[in-house]
């Protein structure tokens, strides 16, 4: 029996991935580009709007307004977020039923700040056989000046991350001007740093750890997964042959000589293990800490090219077409996550289609619920509430509707005027003859009739009228 005790937890160990070209290393540069590009870009878009500032996208939370374009969000809309994540929760299980975690290996903030911090490294520190050889040697003045020089670039871009998310909350000329003459609010000092702090962590130092055993997705991918889902996929049975993978030495650097030794098309060069970014081995089947981004296939196709063979033995593949069944793509699940998705879209754009900019209420005031004049008729009070959503002027006249017999008191007030996001809140007064007061609950509108604005068609706001 052994004295040394067994780890539970594998020795940590620094992964540093070869660089490889290919088509997916290709959809991943361009995915990174544009990600960055929004991302930063995006708060000094200019946006000309009648009301609030002109920016493009602003999540002004004083105002508890976001402005997205010519979009207006109001905290009443808030369940306008809750569809949206839902449907982006249904995108996510809908993209990984059919091809598996294309989201980690692609469209992940973790793997395109990762990808990020990673090019950076190698642009200052080498390729990975340098960045190894770095690792290993004894701090000297070369040594010191590279990991310092990386890990001073990658607290900058972390920062300017930091920053540029608080900038999406207020009108950003302004906001960078206060934040560095230090009149920015501590919240915004918060947030900048305290984000700067967790993609320095996340992506500078913890990288695949945090796929690995922080994100939850890897554990229950499997949930998701089945045979129908395409995944890189290493495809044993023309890899291994009967008598495994082989160097291509001597009488095996043809495919006929492989071939007749009983050897598969697998050099076992390696290579597919060298540019995984989580440092897996495709070749031991799926694994959790897999995020399908590709760059084994293009490592292999790059070897395969290099021989003239033909390419797939790493592909993307289901475990049904990988033992020549037929890959069903689309059934019972798929169709429900479609609909799913489809349904959240439909429920969205209807909402926002149908969106009130003009909104108004009528409370009656119940202390006391009537009043007898002293003429006879009956005094009821409203509180007439009138908001206006959109980003102009509006007026109106106010008038009575299925109410025979009364007339309405609105103080010195002739009409309810708005500007743009603006709120008014009108006492109004309705007299009406005991005569006429047929039944104790009448039920009747308040017409607001548009005389300036974008609305242009009549508001009725339902209410009654109370009798003894």
């Amino acid at each position: 029996m052994s004295d040394f005790p067994i780890p539970v937890v594998a020795e940590s160990v620094t992964i540093h991935p070869r660089s490889v070209k290919g088509r997916f290393r290709s959809f991943k540069s361009v995915t990174l580009y544009l990600a960055y590009l929004v991302y930063f870009i995006l708060p000094w878009i200019p946006w000309d709007r009648p009301v609030g500032q002109d920016q493009a996208i602003l999540f002004d939370m004083t105002a508890r307004k976001f402005y997205i374009f010519d979009l207006v969000v109001h905290a009443q809309d808030i369940f306008w977020l809750a569809a949206l994540l839902f449907l982006a929760a249904v995108l996510l299980f809908f993209s990984t039923a059919l091809v598996g975690r294309a989201f980690c290996g692609y469209f992940c903030f973790q793997t395109l700040w990762t990808d990020a911090f990673r090019t950076i490294e190698k642009l200052i520190q080498g390729d990975r056989v340098k960045r190894i050889r770095l690792d290993k040697q004894k701090w000297n003045s070369e040594k010191i000046i590279k990991k310092g020089l990386t890990h001073f670039i990658w607290l900058f871009l972390a920062f300017w991350t930091g920053l540029t998310f608080v900038l999406y909350w207020g009108y950003a000329p302004d906001l960078i001007v206060d934040f560095f003459t230090g009149k920015a609010s501590s919240i915004a000092y918060f947030s900048a740093f305290g984000l700067m702090a967790t993609t320095y962590l996340a992506a500078g130092l913890m990288r695949e750890k945090v796929c690995q055993h922080v994100c939850p997705y890897s554990r229950f991918q499997s949930v998701m997964i089945d045979k129908d889902t395409l995944i890189p996929t290493y495809d044993p049975e023309r890899g291994e042959g009967i008598n495994g993978r082989a160097k291509p030495v001597k009488l095996l650097k043809t495919l006929e000589g492989r071939k007749d030794a009983g050897v598969g098309d697998c050099v076992d060069c390696g290579l597919c293990v060298q540019v995984c970014p989580v440092g897996i081995d495709i070749r031991d089947g799926m694994q959790y800490a897999c995020i399908q981004c590709g760059l084994c296939v293009d490592a292999c196709d790059t070897i395969m090219d290099a021989r003239g063979w033909d390419r797939g033995l790493i592909r993307y593949e289901s475990e049904n077409g990988l033992e020549h069944g037929k890959t069903h793509f689309f059934k019972l699940r798929t169709y429900g996550y479609g609909l799913a998705m489809l349904g959240a879209v439909a429920f969205l754009m209807w909402s926002m289609s149908g969106k009130k900019i003009i909104e108004g209420t009528a409370r009656q005031i119940r202390s006391p619920l009537y009043v007898t004049m002293s003429d006879g008729r009956i005094l009821n009070r409203y509180v007439l509430k009138v908001d206006n959503k959109s980003m102009y002027d509006a007026s109106f006249d106010v008038s009575l509707k299925d109410l025979s017999g009364a007339d309405m008191d609105m103080g010195e007030i002739k009409e309810v005027y708005l500007k743009p996001d603006e709120k008014q809140r009108v006492i109004v007064k309705v007299r009406r003859s005991r005569s006429d007061s047929k039944s104790k609950n009448t039920a009747f509108q308040f017409v607001l009739t548009p005389t300036k604005g974008e609305v242009k068609e009549p508001i009725y706001i339902d209410t009654q009228f109370i009798s003894p």
